[in-house]
């Protein structure tokens, strides 16, 4: 049957890291069987199982994938976890290729790995890295708080947020100025003549998505737009999903004359809905995020560019001045965003 902690399983020491031992004891198990489950192993019954994972989560024990080669006199692992919304995302993929380059220079293995905008899916990936022992941590959150993400034992880990930041944690955090680059668009386009928009935006639970919109509309409020009435769609989260949105309004009664599509994805399918229907060259498109060859479309798409690779150099650098022991008080990095022209959203409303 489970016990409950003595207080003498629970030291007051900040940097106390649960043993196996530990786990074994409150479980009323040997330290044998707490390994055979812990590496998913056969030959242990269902009750054991639960009775020693149950230890676990109550210890916040992690595994320590890298305790046989580590010496006692040096704890590092010389590697750092990376989490990313999709690392096959242009954006998250340029940061990822920043960061590698930065920590391979001094010999630190990069463990990336995307979460999918998954709540349950990051709280796994990061129990992976921290059961490795990663010597620090950059992460782009989806969680409304990562205070529980983090146990106890390992809130001293080094640890820097990009793109979002951080809740329940004191950390670094590298972001893009999202509220003013969708402020630019929106009076880019009105400087354009424009009055009938379309947005297109991702899942409106993070962070980036809520700035963005808010930025927007907030630009278009100022210019005596009602936002109530414009066509508003969040939670865009794929290609074909962005294409059939922008299909319905193009086809619509009163169509829009300018879009603004909020993440480099939705772009993509307001693009191919606007290439199908004959309109890319009358209503106007503005994305958020740059891409790949958005200058050989035509016309060339404008968009709010974010500088990923500027994104991914700071962050870098953040985690490895902490890692060598900076103690000062954590800061928010803004890289400013930067409005490229090229043709798609400079199109006039049709008269």
């Amino acid at each position: 049957m489970l016990t409950t902690v003595s207080n003498e399983m629970q030291p007051k020491n900040p940097n106390y890291r649960p043993t196996m031992r530990n786990v074994a004891d409150l479980a009323g198990v040997g330290i044998k069987t707490v390994s055979r489950v812990m590496n998913n192993e056969p030959n242990v019954s269902e009750a054991t199982r639960e009775r020693v994972l149950k230890a676990t989560r109550q210890l916040n024990y992690q595994l320590d994938m890298a305790a046989g080669s580590l010496k006692r006199t040096d704890r590092k692992t010389m590697s750092i976890g990376l989490l990313l919304p999709n690392v096959a995302n242009p954006f998250s993929s340029e940061i990822n290729r920043a960061i590698e380059d930065i920590f391979n220079a001094r010999g630190i293995a990069v463990f990336a790995a995307s979460l999918d905008d998954d709540a349950a899916r990051e709280a796994s990936l990061i129990t992976a890295f921290l059961g490795r022992r990663v010597d620090g941590l950059i992460l782009t959150p989806i969680a409304a708080n990562q205070a529980y993400l983090i146990p106890e034992h390992s809130r001293d880990l080094p640890m820097v947020f990009i793109d979002r930041e951080p809740r329940g944690i004191e950390a670094d955090a590298v972001v893009t100025d999202n509220a003013e680059g969708a402020r630019r668009a929106a009076a880019h386009l009105l400087a354009r003549g424009h009055t009938r928009f379309a947005y297109l935006g991702d899942r409106f639970d993070i962070q980036t998505a809520q700035q963005r919109q808010n930025g927007f509309f907030t630009e278009l409020e100022k210019a005596g737009i009602d936002t109530g009435l414009v066509p508003t769609f969040n939670g865009v989260i794929d290609e074909e999903s962005a294409r059939q949105i922008a299909l319905g309004l193009i086809n619509s009664a009163e169509p829009p004359t300018a879009i603004f599509s909020a993440q480099n994805i939705v772009t993509f399918g307001v693009l191919h809905a606007l290439k199908e229907t004959g309109k890319n060259h009358e209503i106007a498109l503005v994305g958020f995020d740059d891409f790949l060859m958005a200058d050989m479309l035509e016309p060339g798409v404008t968009v709010i560019a974010q500088h990923p690779g500027e994104i991914g150099r700071i962050a870098a650098e953040r985690l490895l001045a902490r890692i060598d022991g900076d103690e000062q008080p954590s800061k928010t990095y803004i890289v400013p965003s930067e409005l490229i022209v090229r043709g798609s959203g400079e199109i006039p409303p049709a008269a």
